[in-house]
């Protein structure tokens, strides 16, 4: 839908809006690459240093990450997810896993007594799509379908700042389960995830706590959990 103002500055404002509006709906979802500046310009209907100064301004607030020669990305839905890419990069892999164990532990006792029968059919599909991922071995594919489980159990805990907060780190996360998993699939890195699943069903909160607690230190950190 075009725009329209005669003022630059509230134009860019604008964009700027809207731009972020597709980010945070999902339509633009992290990892994808957005429509190119020219496909941009035609779609809004303006300038394209309008466009241009828009799409810098969400890269700088660590939205988007422009690319010379590839294009430009989404890489978090919030501002403040932006922040909490660019602070935690570099963090320790066993506190990034902490951080994990801690939050989805206490998600998963809270699904185990709020979820609803919607969420649980949603665990159940996400459940069967991350071990069809698995089994693909693609290990990309497999990282997406557990980040995405995992965001499914915490917003079956029904609690809206944990989840807010969960959904800012979830880059962060997912680049550290992406670097765990590495680029191939190996058969010791297989963490079965039904069991964490059965015990939301069933309404068990200190097992479900206790499954997702440990995940978090699978795979690569397994053997250093004593350090």
């Amino acid at each position: 839908m075009p725009l329209s103002s005669p003022h630059r500055s509230a134009l860019a404002d604008q964009v700027i809006s809207q731009l972020r509006a597709q980010i945070t709906s999902g339509e633009w979802p992290v990892g994808s690459r957005i429509p190119t500046e020219p496909e941009l310009v035609e779609q809004l209907g303006v300038a394209r240093n309008t466009v241009r100064e828009a799409v810098r301004a969400l890269a700088h607030n660590g939205l988007l990450d422009i690319r010379q020669g590839s294009g430009t990305y989404v890489v978090a839905t919030s501002e403040l997810a932006g922040v909490m890419n660019r602070r935690f990069a570099a963090a320790e892999p066993r506190h990034i896993a902490e951080l994990r164990s801690a939050l989805e532990a206490s998600a998963a006792r809270l699904a185990a007594r709020r979820r609803t029968d919607h969420d649980l059919r949603q665990l159940d599909t996400l459940l069967e799509r991350r071990e069809r991922a698995w089994e693909s071995g693609a290990a990309e594919a497999f990282v997406e379908a557990d980040a995405t489980l995992h965001m499914a159990i915490v917003a079956a805990a029904h609690n809206e700042v944990l989840a807010e907060i969960y959904a800012d780190l979830r880059g962060v996360l997912r680049d550290f389960l992406r670097a765990d998993v590495g680029e191939e699939l190996r058969p010791e890195g297989h963490m079965d995830h039904s069991r964490l699943v059965a015990a939301i069903r069933a309404g068990d909160g200190d097992l479900a706590a206790a499954e997702a607690g440990v995940h978090p230190f699978g795979c690569r950190l397994a053997g250093t959990e004593g350090d």
